[in-house]
């Protein structure tokens, strides 16, 4: 574990919205236009429901089934059909679903099912190398070019959908109606910060209750971060910090990097995490409990117990509706297919045709989750994307001693204006289920929040 600080108490220039558009102006024109033009674009009823779609859905199921069943020729034969039938990553949302399928499907293969020319000709339409399907497909980053290209897709991700946004503008809403103005100094425990975009508006929203009140000041504000790459967590600290003076607000940021989940859990204690006990204390769980989740969820029961015993005021959770945990494969392979469907039907509403900023975050980011959930089955290599349901979590938070806490009415009125001005299809939709909500696309949830104590 590597640890850092950075401290802030003098003020410098807000970063507006207006620079974040200078910053993405590809993204920001696509979605201006897709705005000015939403006529021209028809949201499709579901990606999977048209004629050819729902054929080739039928295809890639039969094709798991062949897979389920060890009938790796009859597999192949099936994958070389649809490779042949001009699924492209540049057609509408049932094209690029199969071809990314289809792709993964041939990674998990074994070479030997098939002569060498159909791998070719199978590598060729899925635009793969026959080497790369003829072996097992490495999940992890493996250069930092790799990495930064994630990391840029993430950002692509952020501004062209409305998940990560939906998430992060709940939680931080939860964390402000758990810690009022009365707390001096909160402390907020992110798991995998990334690049720190949700936190810039929980800063201004601080600052700003504090406005006219002069028992009130403005807190302090202690970020502890988790992540993978410490140059990643440096720069994103810098920003914080920069962002943090130029609303006067005193801030202080900690980052750590972990190799593994699992390594964090006998970090858990207050003594190493520098806890005061004057701190409100808030956990953020955005998009990373599923993590540490494992054949028999011991990692993950005994982080919550950790995490209970420090008795935060709140603990936010986000994570995909959806069951890619399944140790059956078929099952995960169906559930899968109709998520990423829908995920890639959202996309086609929300930009217009031939964006190449959806075409990298299908091909780097949600191409990659699906070759997760695809071609790895063992525990070592399935770590990413073991998601579950809201009603698994509900049990797990509960069987380790939390109670929900429920969701404002007034977080949702921001969610749905969230919707609104930004992503104005009537595709998705939001609601709020046992004191959760939940965002999703044409009456399939795709992401649930919730908060707890």
């Amino acid at each position: 574990m590597l640890m850092g600080s950075f401290n802030s108490s003098h003020h410098q220039r807000i970063v507006t919205q207006q620079q974040e558009d200078q910053d993405h102006p590809q993204i920001h024109s696509d979605l201006q236009l897709h705005n000015q033009h939403h006529h021209q674009y028809q949201i499709p009823q579901s990606p999977l429901l048209m004629s050819r779609g729902l054929t080739a859905r039928q295809l890639l199921i039969r094709c798991a089934e062949l897979i389920s069943q060890l009938d790796f020729s009859s597999a192949h034969g099936l994958i070389s059909i649809l490779a042949s039938s001009n699924y492209s990553p540049h057609g509408d949302s049932t094209e690029r679903l199969v071809h990314q399928f289809v792709r993964a499907l041939s990674l998990r293969l074994p070479p030997v099912a098939a002569a060498p020319r159909d791998i070719a000709g199978v590598a060729a339409a899925t635009g793969t190398s026959a080497a790369s399907t003829s072996s097992a497909l490495s999940l992890e980053v493996e250069t930092e070019a790799e990495e930064e290209t994630l990391q840029s897709c993430y950002l692509t991700l952020n501004q062209i959908t409305p998940f990560i946004r939906f998430s992060h503008l709940t939680a931080n809403q939860a964390i402000l109606e758990a810690i009022d103005s009365s707390h001096h100094a909160i402390h907020i425990l992110d798991f995998d910060i990334k690049h720190g975009v949700q936190w810039p508006p929980l800063m201004q929203a601080l600052v700003e209750r504090s406005y006219g009140s002069s028992s009130s000041p403005p807190p302090l504000l202690r970020i502890t971060a988790t992540g993978r790459d410490l140059t990643l967590l440096r720069r994103t600290g810098e920003r914080l910090l920069r962002f943090a003076q130029s609303l006067g607000l005193t801030f202080h940021f900690r980052p750590i990097v972990l190799l593994n989940e699992v390594a964090m859990i006998d970090y858990l204690n207050p003594a190493s995490l520098g806890l005061f006990p004057n701190e409100a204390l808030a956990v953020n769980c955005v998009l990373y409990l599923h993590r540490l989740l494992t054949d028999d969820a011991r990692d993950l029961h005994l982080f919550l117990d950790k995490i209970r015993a420090l008795n935060p005021k709140i603990v936010t959770v986000a994570e995909r509706e959806a069951n890619h945990n399944s140790p059956m494969f078929l099952n995960r392979f169906v559930e899968a297919v109709d998520h990423y469907g829908a995920v890639f039907g959202s996309l086609e509403a929300t930009l217009p045709p031939n964006s190449r900023e959806r075409l990298a975050v299908e091909q780097m980011w949600f191409g990659r989750e699906i070759a997760d959930v695809v071609v790895a089955d063992d525990d070592q290599k399935r770590k990413q994307l073991r998601h579950e349901r809201y009603e698994n979590w509900e049990m797990m938070m509960r069987r380790s001693g939390f109670s929900n806490v429920p969701l404002s009415p007034f977080a949702l009125s921001q969610a749905k204006l969230l919707l609104r001005l930004h992503y104005p299809s009537e595709g998705y939709q939001l609601h709020s289920l046992k004191d959760s909500f939940f965002l999703g696309w044409m009456n399939r949830p795709l992401f649930s929040v919730s908060s707890w104590n």
